[in-house]
């Protein structure tokens, strides 16, 4: 059974200013993300800046979610390292903590070579219990998985169950959805391909977008799902000016810019990311309020 079907939210973990994270306001947009139809919940991925985060602070965000949420949608924990050791403690902790499932990046930075990608990707899933969704984004690792290889850890071990492909690929998709076929299911991670992966088989998105419409991007998927591809993919391109402008500077310095603006103070990014150009600010408040959000 697949982990959720939709759309999951790639959410945004807010700061008090002086970077602490903010709890309270991580119910907050928690609570409006379940009243607006999400999916799921994707707790301390990129778009959380987990990058940032200690290894206590992490699985902590990940606890208070999993309390917050308490089992109305799936939440799905980002226990992802470039050390195959600290990934299983993470993955660990956050089964025992009660997740639903678990998002794991390649291991950035080592450049691993597919045999490391499946001797990593096995001993993870051989820890838990849990089901996983491997992420593909070889924009920020550095390694790509391949077809082959997410086909093999698909249909050889049993909780490897899905996987969120960011690789800008469509024919890469589309091979991997061949090979894997009902072994592995196949979620979007790219707001602007959405429909397009819907389209070769996907079950849904982990979205960025969703952090700031998020009942527009789970009623794109579901109208492809149940059968109205023609107004799924009218929703898809009248949304691509404002994917645009999230992705205008590295994400998710303009997610949290356009939740600031709609007045939702999330507060400020942890650097190494930093304040967006003032050009870019215009063009993303533009968007916000062309597509009615401010």
């Amino acid at each position: 059974m697949a982990i959720f079907k939709g759309s999951g939210v790639a959410i945004v973990t807010p700061m008090n200013a002086d970077g602490s994270v903010n709890l309270p306001k991580l119910d907050e947009i928690l609570e409006e993300q379940i009243a607006n139809g999400t999916d799921a919940v994707i707790i301390c991925g990129t778009t959380g800046e987990s990058a940032t985060m200690s290894v206590e602070e992490h699985l902590s965000v990940i606890r208070h979610c999993i309390e917050t949420v308490n089992h109305r949608i799936p939440v799905i924990a980002g226990t992802g390292s470039n050390d195959t050791a600290c990934a299983v403690q993470m993955s660990k902790e956050a089964e025992k903590d009660g997740a639903d499932a678990l998002l794991v990046v390649t291991p950035y930075y080592n450049k691993a070579t597919q045999r490391g990608l499946i001797s990593h990707y096995t001993t993870i899933a051989k820890a838990v219990s849990l089901p996983i969704i491997m992420y593909n984004v070889p924009s920020r690792t550095g390694v790509n998985i391949t077809p082959e290889t997410a086909a093999y850890l698909g249909k050889n071990v049993k909780n490897i169950v899905a996987i969120k492909e960011a690789s800008g690929s469509l024919s890469q998709i589309a091979k991997t959805k061949y090979l894997a076929a009902d072994a592995l299911d196949i979620y979007s991670g790219d707001d602007d391909e959405t429909v397009p992966i819907l389209s070769v088989g996907g079950l849904g998105v982990i979205s960025v977008l969703a952090n700031v419409a998020p009942k527009y991007t789970h009623d794109m998927v579901m109208k492809y799902l149940d059968g109205d591809v023609k107004g799924s993919a009218k929703m898809q391109l009248d949304a691509i000016p404002l994917i645009n402008a999230l992705f205008c500077e590295v994400n998710p310095i303009p997610v949290k810019e356009a939740m600031n603006m709609m007045g939702k103070e999330v507060g400020p990014y942890r650097l190494p990311l930093c304040e967006m150009a003032p050009e870019n600010k215009e063009l993303l408040r533009n968007e916000l309020k062309n597509f009615g959000l401010l």
